[in-house]
């Protein structure tokens, strides 16, 4: 099948419909993060367990898309976006109506396997449609269609909630969600042919037990309990019987194909831009939940007050996000991804020396610092990881990025949450110093993975020029 790469209103229309769809999940992701004070005192439940409402959120993400690979070769991508819109507003329906905790985090799950689709398949869309001179641009394009959710989310969040009530979060975001539908269902075409093959469900089932057994025991971490520790392992060994499965499938004469291609992980800059990446995005969710939940129990702003925090940085964020990619068209990558990691540790130093005393205006402007790092960064570290892969491996190396990103953030706010959460419960006579002194061990590991993510992604950058020398050497000889 020939498809003219063509930069026309179809396509821009059809990156916006597939990007209101992760849009809208961020937004109520960002917006609910705010309100989990609110939610433990009318559900009565605790810090470990509210983070669950993003935890799963991102849970049923990193499940759904490593299927994207098969999705996008079976099925056609109207009917596969037509779907995801259709999962997420029944989610957003019975988040809406939700009288209880446990139908609440139903809705986030239906809403987590609507994005799982909708997702890779926007940067699907890009990679596969969008003119190849502007690429960088257009894969800025919809990282600022994800990079201005957390803009609004937080801030209208806080709003809603302080004069509607939390349920009104999800009616507010239905309009953009029938937008999302009839847009895509009139935009989106096909550019691939579609193929019948076999899908690995056991891969599927492996993945996702291995996955849920990671949170669930990182979500009780600071308890130091046995099966904690039992969790974790059994998580391990599911994801190396996964990475087994998915060899002999792949070594299988009668052309099986795995769930998901783990080829990608040969290419060490590959490997090591996806590492960087995933780590920005555990940083990222981590800090999406400290500091809203810093701002309310420990300074005692309220809920639109603690939202607002974060919407200077995110707007800064959103407009580096364009501009990097331009920049990424122009030099390449890697000045760009270094001077944005910088920036990120920069803020982290920040955060460390300054919680002590920090008000509303300093932690907004430590963010201000993070927000431009990741908006400098995070578009060109995607679209350079998949620059190194071959052409017939960058769909797979989507769906690993966009797995290892989603898992890392549900990984990063529940080792937030539960740093918190265990110090919390060893001081439960002072729950403000308590709250305090596990977000400031929660930033002091943060800063650790900063330094980890520079290292990861200057190493990835050494290794890639020198694979280009090797072959530049041998084109000579």
């Amino acid at each position: 099948m020939q498809f003219e790469r063509r930069l026309d209103r179809r396509l821009i229309f059809s990156i916006i419909a597939a990007g209101i769809l992760s849009f809208t999940g961020v937004v109520i992701e960002t917006a609910m993060n705010v309100t989990f004070p609110s939610l433990m005192k009318e559900f009565g439940i605790s810090t470990s367990l509210v983070q669950w409402i993003t935890t799963g959120y991102l849970l049923v993400l990193a499940v759904v898309i490593p299927t994207s690979g098969y999705l996008k070769e079976r099925f056609p991508m109207k009917g596969l976006f037509l779907t995801a819109a259709g999962l997420f507003i029944l989610g957003t329906l019975l988040g809406a109506w939700s009288l209880d905790f446990l139908l609440l985090l139903l809705g986030r799950l239906l809403q987590g396997a609507g994005t799982g689709i909708a997702l890779p398949l926007m940067f699907n869309i890009i990679m596969e449609q969008a003119p190849l001179n502007r690429l960088g641009v257009m894969v800025g394009a919809g990282m600022l269609v994800c990079a201005l959710a957390p803009a609004v989310g937080p801030s209208i969040g806080g709003y809603i909630v302080s004069l509607f009530g939390w349920r009104m979060i999800f009616w507010a975001v239905l309009p953009l969600l029938l937008i999302s539908f009839m847009a895509g269902g009139l935009s989106v075409r096909q550019s691939s042919e579609i193929r019948v093959r076999p899908f690995d469900t056991g891969g599927l089932l492996y993945l996702a037990i291995s996955f849920t057994c990671l949170l669930l025991g990182l979500t009780d971490l600071g308890k130091g309990k046995i099966t904690v520790m039992a969790a974790i392992l059994f998580a391990g060994f599911l994801l190396a019987f996964f990475l087994f499965r998915n060899h002999e499938i792949r070594c299988m004469e009668r052309g099986g194909r795995p769930l998901l291609n783990i080829r990608a992980f040969g290419n060490r800059p590959f490997v090591l831009g996806a590492l960087g990446l995933s780590l920005l995005q555990f940083i990222c969710l981590a800090l999406g939940f400290l500091i809203p939940n810093f701002s309310q129990i420990v300074t005692g702003k309220n809920a639109f007050a603690a939202g607002c925090i974060l919407l200077p940085g995110c707007v800064l964020g959103a407009l580096f996000a364009p501009v990097s990619g331009r920049i990424y068209d122009r030099f390449g990558a890697k000045k760009p991804v270094l001077l944005g990691s910088v920036f990120l540790i920069f803020s982290l130093v920040l955060f460390n020396s300054t919680l002590s005393f920090a008000s509303t205006g300093v932690l907004m402007g430590c963010y201000l610092f993070f927000a431009a790092g990741q908006g400098l960064s995070v578009g060109n570290i995607l679209t350079y990881s998949l620059s190194v892969l071959d052409k017939s491996m960058k769909p797979d190396g989507n769906a690993i990025c966009n797995t290892l990103q989603q898992l890392s953030g549900a990984v990063g706010t529940a080792v937030a949450a539960a740093l918190v959460s265990a110090a919390q419960l060893a001081l439960p006579s002072d729950f403000v110093h308590a709250t305090a002194s596990g977000t400031a061990e929660a930033f002091l590991l943060l800063l650790g993975l900063g330094a980890l993510q520079f290292a990861a992604l200057f190493s990835s950058f050494r290794k890639e020029e020198r694979g280009e020398r090797r072959e530049t050497v041998g084109e000579r000889r």
